[in-house]
């Protein structure tokens, strides 16, 4: 039986991807968001068309946006877009340790 090559991840599949670690962070973070839109938006069982005029935008960009078209939008407005679904957004600052430079990191909470 032949072996399967395969790679190790490095826990982040954009930097797997080649992506720079700043731009798979950035990547991850606006993954998280979407992901927790879907769920908001699915838990209340509302339309694209609907989930959009709640957003302050329109259907086709959303869909974009939930089909992990994520080069058109900003981290900004998919934190805009979870306000207006009602969610709080925060974001804490804290020194990086010195033995590396500051990070992306955005959580969902449970």
């Amino acid at each position: 039986m032949d072996e399967i090559r395969h790679e190790s991840s490095s826990g982040n599949v954009f930097a797997d991807m080649g992506f720079s670690p700043a731009e798979a962070e950035e990547l991850t973070a606006k993954s998280i968001l979407i992901l927790a839109m879907k769920k908001i938006i699915a838990e209340r069982a509302l339309t694209q068309k609907a989930a959009a005029k709640v957003c302050g935008t329109d259907q086709p960009t959303l869909s974009k946006v939930l089909h992990g078209r994520m080069e058109s939008v900003t981290i900004d407005r998919l934190a805009s877009w979870l306000t207006n679904l009602g969610q709080d957004i925060e974001i804490t600052i804290r020194p990086a340790p010195k033995t590396r430079h500051g990070r992306l990191h955005v959580a969902a909470a449970a």
